[in-house]
């Protein structure tokens, strides 16, 4: 009888404890749909890439990858809640659980994606570390900066990047730490650094800050790659696949022609067995991800196209004035490039 009792006892606990793991075990897409809204980290403040305005609407390239991702689940670019985060804070806050994808000019390197429960979706510019200084002082290569103070941010990968630039050059400098972005850019204004360093397009959108943009400048050398690009955690494919599978159905869209304007007509008309995947009037490319068969058409007329996300953010037109550099398409000399939906 005891054997009994202990054998029930054990199947009990067991059904109790699937019943709590299942519980525990729903997806971040179930999540998402539960909660009526994308929760996506994004910088506290960075022209182009994550800031609000006085009202506090969120643009930029990083807004638009979580708007992108939120329209594709819910036909609704506006379906999506920013969380500003710091350097320091964005990793544990995704960690955690607070936000549901990060999409903070973040760097993808090794350390981060096999060591922090983290996996990196894709790259939504590529980027490289670079120096911004003040006219005045005389400088114009960063091999003339040997015992300069140097501004950094906290948390991120330009702290090791810049001592291995310096050592490798035989120079010194000094460093001077903050912990916001926001932060940096006033010790540079104040004069407490000769230097401030960053990725390069940071650099330009921190420069549009300044009292006198034209006061400072950018230094021709580019000392790391920095690909930068959305983050989830590991241990759910499902929503790794779909915010992988967003920005590459724009940088798609982008190659074959289809944008804001005209996603309409083409999901209508073209006779393209890549358009037609691409925006789900043929095959079942929604289903694989457990989207709707037209998320990819509805990402392309809310959000738009990747070239048409980085013009309207960062490109010649706008404040940063950045061109498309590597960033253009593999067809037009850059390395932009996506697999394709099929």
């Amino acid at each position: 009888m005891k054997k009994t009792k202990s054998i029930a006892l054990g199947m009990a606990l067991a059904v109790g404890a699937f019943t709590a793991t299942g519980a525990m075990a729903a997806t971040t897409l179930e999540n998402v749909k539960q909660k009526g809204h994308l929760q996506c980290g994004v910088t506290s403040g960075l022209p182009g890439f994550s800031q609000p305005d006085e009202k506090g609407n969120w643009t930029g390239i990083d807004v638009d990858t979580c708007r992108a991702v939120a329209a594709a689940i819910f036909g609704d670019a506006k379906a999506v809640e920013f969380t500003p985060l710091t350097a320091k804070e964005r990793f544990t806050a995704l960690q955690s659980g607070e936000i549901d994808m990060l999409s903070r000019n973040t760097t993808w390197t090794l350390t981060r994606d096999a060591s922090l429960g983290l996996n990196f979706a894709g790259v939504n510019y590529y980027d490289g570390q670079g120096f911004l200084v003040n006219k005045d002082i005389g400088v114009d290569d960063a091999t003339q900066l040997d015992g300069a103070t140097v501004c950094i941010q906290a948390g991120t990968t330009t702290e090791l990047n810049l001592s291995d630039y310096f050592r490798a050059k035989g120079m010194e400098f000094k460093p001077i730490v903050f912990d916001t972005s926001e932060q940096t850019v006033q010790g540079f204004s104040a004069g407490r650094c000769d230097v401030l360093t960053s990725d390069r397009s940071q650099l330009a959108a921190l420069r549009s800050k300044l009292q006198d943009p034209s006061s400072a400048i950018i230094l021709p050398n580019t000392i790391s790659k920095e690909p930068l690009g959305p983050v989830v955690r590991q241990g759910d494919d499902q929503w790794f696949n779909i915010v992988k599978w967003v920005l590459s159905v724009q940088i798609n869209a982008e190659e074959l022609g289809v944008t804001m304007d005209n996603v309409d007509e083409m999901a209508k008309s073209s006779d393209n067995p890549n358009i037609q995947r691409l925006l789900g009037t043929d095959g079942d490319m929604g289903a694989k991800l457990g989207l709707p068969a037209d998320f990819g058409h509805k990402v392309v007329k809310l959000v738009g196209n990747y070239g048409e996300m980085y013009d309207r953010n960062v490109g010649p037109d706008t404040p940063l004035g950045l061109d498309r550099g590597i960033n253009a398409l593999w067809t037009e000399g850059g390395i932009l490039y996506a697999p394709p939906v099929r």
